[in-house]
């Protein structure tokens, strides 16, 4: 896959489709790398009429990782956020939205319509604010605003989230880690067989795996802190993508997201968890492609 360098780093992406066609570009979330878009929803949207961008963030998948960073801890760099203070990070969501803006002037192309799931979707929400000109349209998919009012993930679905396999585990360990990670936190009306939870772990495993560079994304997620007002200076149509039955970002967290961007829909899925689950796939790519095509203004 081909790397640009810029904004002083390597970024791993990769586009599909014809150069002609509108632009989507796909941002994953935590410690997710792009492969993990679902084959069924990237060709949903190449077969109507989309160019699809995808790419891996900083710090996980091909693109740089900041190995031997000094990191400040969780709680010191949740203080110093809440405090108004910049603890000092190797980069932010703000610089990785930096990124995506500097891969569509690299491949040409003027406006995208960006979309993001989970911390991806965070960054979104900052490509359109940071980047207006570029963003013809925003879809934040199972994200937050980052309001720390709202309702903390469900006890089980942290807990595996902030946990990790042994350092000596061998690549089963691993691969059954976070097969149990993406089963605790997917949708339970739309369940992910077993198998495919294990082939997914492994081939994201045998890509790259990068432990303590999820641990430096989580940070930058931190500090990010409230995203409230910078939400509402978004202008580009948006539509905002939530499970009802999300146990990590809970459903509330949507609708808090959409109350805060002048104009937002709201689509809330019963059953859906924090996961793009096949039996969604064509719910979500139709929902999207119409947001896509939908005319300047237009509600949809």
């Amino acid at each position: 896959m081909p790397v640009m360098r810029r904004n002083g780093v390597d970024i791993c992406y990769e586009s599909l489709g014809a150069a002609g066609d509108p632009a989507v570009l796909l941002i994953m979330g935590l410690g997710m790398q792009m492969i993990a878009w679902p084959d069924a929803f990237v060709q949903g949207l190449l077969a109507r009429g989309f160019r699809v961008i995808r790419l891996d963030n900083r710090d996980v998948g091909l693109s740089t990782h900041y190995d031997g960073a000094r990191m400040p801890g969780l709680w010191r760099t949740a203080m110093m956020t809440r405090l108004g203070l910049k603890p000092a990070l190797p980069y932010t969501l703000d610089d990785m939205a930096d990124d995506c803006a500097a891969l569509l002037d690299e491949l040409g192309v003027a406006q995208a319509h960006v979309v993001g799931v989970s911390m991806g979707g965070m960054i979104a929400q900052l490509v359109a604010a940071r980047h207006p000109r570029k963003t013809t349209s925003l879809t934040s998919i199972m994200s937050s605003s980052g309001n720390p009012w709202l309702k903390p993930p469900r006890r089980d679905a942290l807990k595996m989230l902030m946990s990790r396999p042994p350092r000596d585990a061998d690549r089963a360990a691993i691969v059954a880690h976070f097969a149990r990670l993406f089963r605790t936190i997917g949708s339970p009306d739309f369940p992910t067989p077993e198998e495919e939870l294990r082939e997914r772990a492994g081939r994201s495993l045998d890509r790259a795996y990068d432990p303590p560079g999820v641990g430096r994304q989580f940070l930058a997620i931190v500090a990010s802190g409230d995203r409230r007002k910078r939400l509402r200076r978004i202008t580009a149509r948006t539509l905002v993508i939530h499970g009802a039955a999300d146990p990590l970002v809970r459903p509330d967290a949507g609708r808090d997201t959409a109350r805060n961007i002048p104009g937002a829909r709201l689509m809330m899925i019963e059953g859906m968890g924090h996961d793009l689950p096949a039996a969604l796939c064509g719910k979500l790519v139709e929902a999207i492609a119409a947001h896509c095509a939908a005319p300047a203004g237009a509600a949809v």
